[in-house]
């Protein structure tokens, strides 16, 4: 059974940068595509970024694209999201999403494709 674990949300100022991490346990995280989402106080739950089950292909929200970085590292089990330039809008609960996949270059957009979540972790960004 694959279990996800999100960390490394917290409070910052407006133009700081934070990583969050998603530790996956369970078996073969190099045949899963992941993705983070986000949600803010009284909005849907809004896609953030995806990446590919061999990290050759990414997509990104318009919203945070040349800000944010998602990776896959394989050595450690682990899905990153690098945020740069954080602004205030980024604010939410960020959330990593997982899915098995046989094909190696799709990436998914969508809650409905994702199978494993994380349970979220806190940003909050001050202006």
């Amino acid at each position: 059974q694959v279990h996800l674990v999100d960390a490394g949300g917290g409070l910052v100022q407006a133009g700081a940068s934070l990583r969050l991490s998603c530790a996956f346990s369970g078996w073969n995280f190099n045949g899963y595509a992941m993705g983070w989402f986000r949600q803010a106080p009284g909005k849907e739950r809004e896609f953030v970024a995806a990446i590919s089950r061999t990290s050759g292909d990414t997509l990104y929200a318009d919203s945070v694209k040349g800000g944010f970085t998602i990776s896959k590292n394989s050595a450690e089990n682990t899905a990153y999201l690098q945020m740069c330039s954080l602004k205030p809008e980024d604010t939410g609960v960020y959330y990593c999403a997982g899915r098995m996949t046989q094909r190696n270059n799709v990436f998914y957009a969508t809650p409905e494709a994702y199978t494993d979540w994380g349970q979220g972790t806190q940003v909050t960004v001050s202006s």
